[in-house]
């Protein structure tokens, strides 16, 4: 997620030559795979078409936000490449995909259909991690399969930002649990990308507890260094700030480790070995633990950002913490909160690598209005730079998992050794409107083998449709406290608990099964405690 001005400076001057070549994306036989991305037509149960997805809502410049996002996105996923289905993940124009912005795109390329080409696209990275290039992959993969040459010479001279490895680990496992794809789980490809990374990649690039605080910037060099190679330069970058090069690692390396570590486990433990997955459950609470104490400015109220190479800390970042859910809850996740919205409201329009997830970050940490804002504002005729492909997928997924609050979570899998109702994964939803919305319903959501309808109306009442597919469990939450919640008309015992942001929230559970519809809301009278 994170870009600062250097690296998107980087990026924009390249742009304004590429942006030339966005119209002609139809050559050398590439198939668009969009020809029904703004269809409103009904799916099939077993296998709807790409772009199925359907939002309807009371709000008009939602609705036109939504249409713009998904026809663009869309516009950018192709087949018949040598590299197989793939979408657009780099610059436009470079005909490419890189693994910072794959693992950023994958939530709306799920909600849109495109989960092949996630899959395939995560796989090609995973398959080309080697020891000769001290476990990275290819940074930047194009549509023939091979490393895009602006980014690769060849395993000693090439472009790597460290958080690489790790936020591909945490997409694979965040689409593992959407898709339920056991390719993600035991693939051997995937399996030897997950374990060199947690291990080998970790102690290669010196980003364990014991060594990290005194790394050095420049790792791993081959053959004789050349400081005005960027390659050598630029090989194994400790973290996403690609402008300044006097720190050796920046708090987002951090806090996309606590994320891989902590995907690694669960994956672990659905693979049968609950003594690794205990392991890595303890190492991820471990850099959680140091990101919290240790990367905290006590005085500044607010987490470091970057060790600079006299092993000081410079400046500061709670963005990327809260992003990558690393964060303790309670006053140190409000306030790297509170320093989001000061560089919001400072900058209410800001660098797109940037401002693309903040709606995400913003809708988990309790703050619609700011939330739906900034999506206006990435959706708005003449963004500048809204043809970068993060923008229209960050948006698809926002409103799908932000504003109508749509998640599938996941118990902690030895849960099953033990509760007799364990279930592996469940569908959460928690509305997230605004005045500006007084409804808004999403239809044909691909959710492992379903299909799936959210209703939200106002944030009191949820209306959930097993399209298709076999019966789920629905974790229904609605905002505030209340002792009971209508359930198809029927009073029902809620549970009332704290979420992130602190907010009250009342919730049940139930079976959903093929074809059914539930309701759940707030009584009319609720009594409150």
């Amino acid at each position: 997620m994170k870009a600062p001005l250097a690296f998107i400076s980087r990026r924009v001057i390249l742009s304004c030559f590429l942006l030339m070549l966005v119209s002609f994306l139809d050559v050398a036989g590439r198939v668009p795979r969009n020809e029904h991305g703004s269809s409103g037509a009904g799916v099939s149960a077993s296998a709807p078409e790409t772009g199925q997805i359907e939002l309807n809502t009371s709000d008009p410049n939602l609705a036109a936000a939504f249409a713009w996002a998904r026809r663009q996105a869309l516009a950018y996923a192709f087949t018949g490449d040598p590299v197989g289905d793939w979408y657009e993940a780099a610059l436009p124009g470079r005909e490419a995909f890189c693994m910072r912005d794959v693992s950023h795109q994958s939530m709306g390329a799920q909600v849109l259909g495109l989960a092949p080409n996630s899959l395939n696209m995560l796989k090609a990275f995973a398959a080309n991690i080697s020891d000769s290039k001290d476990w990275c992959s290819y940074w930047e993969i194009n549509r023939y399969g091979r490393p895009a040459p602006v980014d690769y010479q060849d395993d000693a001279h090439f472009w790597y930002d460290l958080p690489a490895n790790f936020d591909v680990l945490d997409a694979c496992y965040r689409m593992y649990l959407w898709t339920g794809d056991l390719k993600y789980v035991d693939d051997p490809a995937f399996v030897n990308f997950y374990d060199r990374t947690v291990s080998d990649y970790v102690e290669r690039w010196a980003l364990d507890l014991d060594h990290v605080m005194k790394r050095k910037r420049l790792m791993n060099i081959r053959g004789e260094f050349d400081p005005q190679n960027k390659f050598q330069v630029s090989r194994g970058i400790p973290g996403y700030d690609e402008g300044r090069k006097d720190f050796v690692v920046g708090v987002d390396l951090l806090a996309a480790e606590y994320a891989a570590f902590r995907g690694y486990s669960q994956i672990e433990a659905l693979r049968g070995d609950f003594a690794a997955a205990e392991v890595y459950a303890n190492k991820a609470g471990a850099v959680q633990k140091f990101v919290n104490t240790t990367w905290w400015d006590e005085k500044a109220g607010d987490f470091y950002a970057v060790l600079d190479e006299n092993h000081h800390f410079q400046g500061h970042d709670g963005v990327d913490v809260l992003y990558y859910g690393a964060a303790e809850d309670g006053p140190k996740s409000k306030a790297a909160l509170n320093d989001l919205l000061a560089a919001i409201k400072a900058n209410p329009s800001g660098p797109v690598e940037l401002e693309s997830h903040y709606p995400e970050v913003l809708y988990r940490y309790g703050e619609p209005d700011v939330a739906y804002s900034e999506i206006m504002d990435l959706a708005r005729n003449g963004r500048y730079r809204q043809e970068y492909p993060e923008v229209s997928f960050s948006v698809v997924g926002a409103i799908v998992t932000g504003l109508m609050g749509i998640h599938v979570e996941a118990p902690a899998p030895h849960h099953g050794l033990q509760q007799w109702d364990y279930v592996e994964t469940f569908v959460n939803t928690f509305p997230s409107l605004t005045k500006d919305t007084t409804w808004a319903e999403i239809r044909n959501l691909p959710v492992r083998a379903n299909r799936v309808g959210v209703k939200q109306e106002g944030n009191q009442k949820t209306t959930f449709t097993n399209q298709s597919g076999p019966a789920l469990i629905w974790h229904a939450a609605l905002p505030g406290s209340h002792e009971t919640l209508l359930v198809d008309g029927q009073s029902t015992k809620a549970s009332v608990e704290k979420d992130l942001s602190g907010r009250m929230t009342s919730s049940v559970q139930l079976t959903v099964g093929a074809g059914d519809t539930v309701v759940v809301e707030v009584p009319a009278s609720s009594t409150k405690h």
